[in-house]
């Protein structure tokens, strides 16, 4: 199964699947866990073109070739071979996010994003996506408030471009609301990650039931 985190930065993605991994294993599922954009060394290598402050000329549309470049790696590399032998993949971030922040929050076309994700992809789509719904001036707090957080490029938007990200994940839920299950993250983190492995262990009950 297939089942990828969404949210606005600072919402708790990196944890929560990191606690819920860590639940799986102990439950006696395989599981991987995976990012974007990374997770691959040629991903890595984007990554930190993506995130390096010193790229302020970056334009969206380059932007937007370089998450689904690395995004096709990891597809290839990492997440079919890992699904293809019965692994969980848990993945912070997937083709939502580039259809909420380079769509929505930079207001690129989406039919053409839409296009560029499926090449990107093969056509792969998550089971069940996770999105951790936090009010943008929350998650804008939240971030530059954490310790250990490292300040990058993509951290410098004002706060209407997070609130065209937030608009822009309500559309995607309610075009899909079956493959979206959307998480109060305002709440404790326990509270949180009682609601996540409801979801995750729901979605992965109902699939054996289809298989059996």
């Amino acid at each position: 199964m297939f089942v990828t985190f969404e949210g606005l930065d600072g919402s708790g993605k990196t944890t929560q699947i990191h606690l819920l991994a860590e639940h799986l294993r102990r439950a006696g599922w395989t599981v991987l866990t995976s990012r974007e954009p990374g997770g691959t060394r040629i991903g890595n290598g984007i990554r930190q073109l993506l995130l390096d402050v010193a790229h302020t000329e970056m334009r969206a549309r380059a932007e937007a070739l370089l998450f689904n470049a690395a995004r096709a790696q990891l597809v290839e590399e990492v997440i079919r071979p890992a699904l293809a032998v019965g692994t969980v993949v848990l993945c912070d971030r997937f083709a939502d996010s580039t259809l909420a922040y380079q769509g929505f929050g930079h207001q690129q076309d989406i039919a053409e994003l839409e296009r560029l994700i499926a090449y990107a992809t093969g056509g792969l789509r998550p089971d069940l996506t996770v999105y951790l719904d936090l009010p943008p001036e929350e998650g804008i707090g939240r971030n530059r408030g954490a310790t250990g957080s490292e300040w990058n490029r993509l951290d410098a938007q004002e706060l209407s471009f997070y609130q065209r990200v937030e608009a822009g994940y309500r559309h995607l839920i309610a075009q899909e609301p079956r493959r979206w299950v959307v998480i109060d993250a305002g709440r404790p983190r326990v509270d949180v990650q009682r609601a996540v492995v409801r979801a995750v262990q729901g979605r992965l009950s109902a699939l054996i039931d289809r298989a059996n």
